[in-house]
């Protein structure tokens, strides 16, 4: 039986509409997930972990996502390739370093103590949670490739036959929300429903957001 090769860094049809979707993708998640940090109801996983590292290591939000990105990016090279696109560089690259930008655009602009109050954070929660998940579901449906993060529990799918993806990816998101929560990073309310939730709400988004751009 003859083997497909994985090919990274592929071109699919209409790819240029492709890399617009996913620019737009990575840039409304980094907008959310700014918001989402000053909300201080926990974030997801990923970013409780990258902030666990800043507590320990000085350097910013945005460069300490980078590097764990780039860290788990060795990893997804040695397994699949198929997982690697622009959409791989653009959110390993770019979505720490939004985040980074509009916090200090909230910083500079919002009077100091602006979400201190609970119902304000409240408030906000469910708007900035639609939008962090519709940046994620977006980059992800221009089919141009993963974040590391993301491309981790598809792999580990693809190996682990008796588990299903959704499962696989639970297991990887508690995994890494406790070790967030040993570092010291921003672990909530959110970051609990988050590691069950999200990897699937984001999966169903994108499904349909795929067929629109069918």
């Amino acid at each position: 039986m003859e083997k497909t090769e994985k090919k990274c860094f592929a071109r699919p049809p209409k790819f240029r509409n492709r890399f617009i979707m996913m620019i737009l993708g990575v840039t409304v998640q980094g907008f959310g997930l700014s918001l989402l940090i000053r909300l201080n109801l926990g974030t997801d996983p990923c970013t409780s972990l990258t902030q666990g590292v800043v507590n320990h290591v000085p350097i910013s939000f945005g460069t300490a996502q980078l590097l764990c990105q780039l860290i788990l990016f060795g990893f997804v090279i040695r397994y699949d390739l198929s997982k690697i696109g622009f959409g791989t560089i653009g959110n390993m690259v770019c979505m720490g370093y939004i985040a980074d930008f509009f916090g200090w655009v909230w910083d500079s602009v919002l009077p100091e103590g602006f979400f201190a109050g609970l119902p304000m954070r409240l408030g906000f929660l469910i708007p900035v949670l639609i939008v962090f998940i519709a940046g994620a579901a977006t980059y992800m449906a221009a089919g141009l490739g993963t974040s590391p993060y993301d491309g981790v529990p598809f792999i580990i799918a693809d190996h682990v036959h008796k588990l299903s993806f959704r499962m696989v990816r639970m297991i990887w998101d508690i995994c890494v929300m406790a070790i967030g929560a040993v570092l010291g990073g921003d672990v909530g309310p959110v970051t609990i429903v988050a590691a069950f939730f999200i990897g699937p709400v984001i999966a169903w988004v994108g499904k349909r957001l795929e067929r629109f751009i069918r």
